[in-house]
């Protein structure tokens, strides 16, 4: 039974609908359109429900905001505070006591809560909304309470929903025959397209519409925009543009809860707002008075390379759904207007949906997740998009490094450490290894710092940061403190911690990222080989090392967002073990000769280099490879013989397979070893080859009992009716054979190698070895167009002879004798 406190919004026809068949059944999946009350009504209508008893109901919120703002419009229904029967419970920030009954958590609290829980005392109903963002939280925490439902707790409802939920799909993955769909939304919204030009900035024509929208119509405006510097860019071009009674106000993640919710606080009276939004107001947040929304169309998301470790921030299209989404919040408290800042034709060419985060992020923690939950294969649980293999694969890779899993995958005791911390997995490596040196406490406060944006400011050196987080005194600074302190509560006096910099704690996390200034100011290399760039103006810029926790961009050319400067004697005292000295051998390019050096290094790094006398034997012989793999084959001094030889394998190899080899460019570089290595142990560079050693390393390609059969089956030569040998040509399709005609003068059969039978393709010439024919069928060209060839031939060489039956005439080298 609804409460008659509650508003009538168009969920409420369906309040009933959803309350029978979480009756009858423990799955439901809803689809509403934005503005439908779905968010608010839904878990509200769910405390009179008989089945609830007095257990706890969860309403899963994608952010933060979206979280706070969900529980507040559900306490104010109710006449109540937050902390009542409504509450919230986020990382930061927790608002529950003993009466609460609607707990609303962001999706990331709800995967631990069910880690830590299984079996989710004392819950009875588990609410994904906007599950259509489709972050790897909610796909993981979903999968995770569908198996907990099917295993401990068959009584546990479960209710799937979203404003443009790819219905098809969840209902097919929840079992559910269909879903409870509401129509309609509060208030109709009017759809107008204003097409720019392109090469027309988004922050300009934002702006332009924006003024247009305040010129034309009343309300407040909401406008979506990619990324914080595009809202940093139109609030400067609305400066001193706005009438007094106009208030610009910012909203996206980095803003202080404070600034969010005054962001999203009513208009005061007899005055306007222009809220400029990433895409966290695209959801679960009514901002009062916003009657018109101006979408750039566009968004910032990101692109894990796991590769590389990065996770870099691609501008892109929004999809159809977020589209619809944000055009719903224009229609929450009144009819309203989308105006679209593309051409209308466009709309359809959007993808459906916004790309799941689980195809493109870092699956580390998803891995060490998996493993306390005791799965494997992600086949076993109900994710509606299996993780990329490649992802996966490297994720647990970078765990096993840590220690966190074993070989098999398994959780190991130094994991489990890992995974109560509630961090990602570099960062709780990092605290862990802190504390065995009594540093936990710094650790701690540096780990929280890098998972809260725009903490303790946003300057590029982790060391300024820490300095300013320490003396930040707003209530969201207290909590991360609080935080930290708990992270670190079971380490007794390693609590506290010794003072450390910020470079000596962050090699813990990143040691593949100790970074070397190279070239100009601002230019580094990774230990992990890949280059990372600063502002020339920062002052890390100078630094000679560094490590960098955080970096975006192209791989080629990543931005360094965040790092510390660290020496090398604080990398030798912190992790000895990553300095090596090594000799080494290398081909070197300019000089195309084998060089060695002892190199001091750290990964890709070198520290310092010596010279060493000229290498030779195996290590020269590998290094020369090095350097055919560089150049390729083509630098090698093949011999005639050799190249010939080459050919003939390569022609047998295309015409047979295995197990001839396979002599193209890329078959030899892949089998170096076999045929190169072994035969240059005394050469130190390229000019020192000896073309026999080449033909001698082809030779030993060819398994021993086919020798013989390479000469039947590809001779270097045919041996000619005169007695002559000629060479034949295996650098194409076919064999060839080029040859003058009057050789081949008595011969009633066509030319073959293999036994008779594969016909040479023979290309006969003149007695100049100018080209007159081309034939596959030497007696069908005797018995053919031989009349024409002899026709034109006769006159211009008239001393050879041009017989009328070539098949029976003798073959010859020679002109005619004087006189005949």
């Amino acid at each position: 039974m609804i409460r008659p406190s509650l508003p009538i919004l168009p969920i409420t026809e369906r309040l009933s609908a959803i309350g029978s068949h979480l009756e009858a059944q423990n799955r439901l999946v809803l689809s509403a359109p934005p503005g439908a009350g779905k968010t608010t009504l839904v878990p509200l209508s769910l405390l009179d429900q008989p089945w609830r008893g007095d257990g706890r109901i969860i309403l899963l919120e994608p952010r933060r905001l979206a979280a706070r703002a969900a529980a507040a419009r559900m306490a104010s229904l109710l006449g109540e505070d937050v902390g009542a029967t409504v509450g919230y419970r986020m990382r930061l920030d927790n608002r529950i006591s003993a009466e609460t009954r609607i707990e609303v958590v962001t999706e990331g609290v709800f995967v631990r809560m069910i880690l830590d829980d299984p079996e989710l005392t004392g819950i009875c109903a588990v609410l994904f909304d906007e599950f259509h963002e489709r972050s790897l939280d909610a796909d993981f925490g979903l999968a995770l309470a569908l198996d907990a439902q099917s295993a401990l707790r068959p009584d546990l409802k479960i209710v799937v929903m979203s404003a443009t939920l790819d219905v098809e799909r969840v209902t097919r993955l929840t079992g559910q025959s269909q879903a409870v769909i509401s129509q309609g939304r509060s208030f109709p919204v009017e759809m107008r397209y204003r097409d720019r030009t392109g090469d027309e900035r988004i922050e300009d024509a934002m702006t332009s519409a924006i003024l247009a929208a305040l010129g034309s119509e009343d309300g407040s405006i909401l406008a979506f925009l990619p990324g914080q510097a595009e809202i940093r860019r139109v609030a400067e071009r609305l400066e001193g543009r706005v009438a007094a009674d106009v208030l610009v106000t910012p909203l996206y993640g980095n803003l202080s809860q404070a600034e969010q919710d005054a962001a999203i606080r009513p208009a005061p009276a007899s005055k306007r707002k222009v809220v400029l939004s990433t895409s966290i107001a695209e959801t679960s947040i009514t901002i009062d008075g916003v009657r018109v929304v101006i979408d750039s169309g566009l968004q910032r998301l990101p692109v894990y390379e796991a590769s590389t470790g990065i996770t870099r921030l691609e501008t892109v299209r929004v999809s159809r759904a977020s589209a619809d989404q944000r055009a719903g919040r224009a229609g929450r408290t009144e009819p309203g207007i989308a105006i679209r800042l593309w051409h209308a034709g466009q709309t359809a060419a959007l993808p459906a949906f916004t790309p799941p985060e689980i195809l493109a992020t870092d699956l580390s923690g998803l891995a060490l997740d998996m493993a306390h939950w005791g799965v494997t294969d992600p086949a076993q649980l109900a994710l509606i998009d299996q993780p990329p293999a490649v992802a996966l694969a490297e994720a647990r890779q970078l765990l096993i490094q840590l220690g966190a899993l074993d070989a098999s995958y398994q959780l190991t005791a130094r994991g489990r450490q890992m995974r109560d911390f509630g961090l990602p997995a570099r960062l709780a490596a990092m605290v862990l290894a802190a504390a065995e040196g009594g540093s936990a406490r710094p650790a701690a406060d540096l780990a929280v710092l890098l998972t809260e944006q725009g903490l303790g400011g946003n300057d590029v050196d982790l060391d300024e940061r820490l300095r300013h987080f320490s003396r930040e005194n707003g209530e969201r600074a207290k909590s991360a403190r609080m935080l930290a302190s708990r992270l670190v509560a079971g380490f007794g006096n390693a609590a506290e911690g010794r003072a450390e910099t910020a470079g000596s704690l962050l090699l813990h996390a990143f040691p593949d990222r100790i970074a070397k200034r190279r070239g100009g100011r601002g230019r580094f290399v990774m230990a992990n080989g890949r280059g990372a760039e600063l502002p020339p103006t920062e002052r890390l810029a100078g630094a000679d090392m560094l490590v960098v926790a955080d970096l975006t961009g192209k791989a080629a050319q990543a931005r360094i967002l965040s790092a510390a400067e660290i020496s090398r004697s604080s990398i030798e005292e912190v992790m000895p073990d990553a300095i090596q000295t090594l000799d080494e051998s290398g081909f070197d390019l300019a000089s195309r000769q084998v060089r060695a050096r002892r190199v001091t290094r750290i990964g890709a790094i070198i520290l310092d280099e010596t010279p060493l006398p000229k290498p030779k034997g195996e290590a020269a012989a590998q290094a020369l490879a090095d350097g055919v793999r560089q150049l390729g084959p083509s630098v090698l001094p093949f011999s005639k013989a050799a190249e010939q030889l080459r050919q003939r394998l390569g022609f047998l190899y295309r015409l047979h397979g295995d197990p001839w080899p396979d002599t193209s460019d890329d078959g030899l570089v892949a089998r170096l070893e076999d045929w190169f290595v072994p035969f240059q142990s005394g050469v130190g560079g390229l000019q020192e080859i000896s073309p026999g050693s080449l033909h001698d390393g082809l030779m030993a390609l060819v398994p021993p009992g086919l020798q013989r059969e390479l000469e039947r089956q590809a001779p270097t030569h045919y041996m000619a009716p005169t007695g002559q040998a000629h060479p034949i040509r295996y650098d194409g399709a076919e064999p060839v054979l080029q040859i003058r005609v009057q050789e081949l003068f008595g011969l009633k059969t066509h030319p073959s190698i293999g036994g008779g039978k594969l016909p040479l393709l023979l290309e006969l010439t003149s007695p100049a070895h100018r080209p007159i024919q081309t034939t596959r069928d030497l007696p069908g060209f005797w018995a053919g167009s031989w009349r024409d060839v002899r026709a034109d031939m006769r006159g211009r060489y008239p001393k050879h002879p041009w017989p009328d039956d070539p098949a029976s005439a003798a073959p010859t080298t020679r002109a005619k004798p004087r006189g005949t």
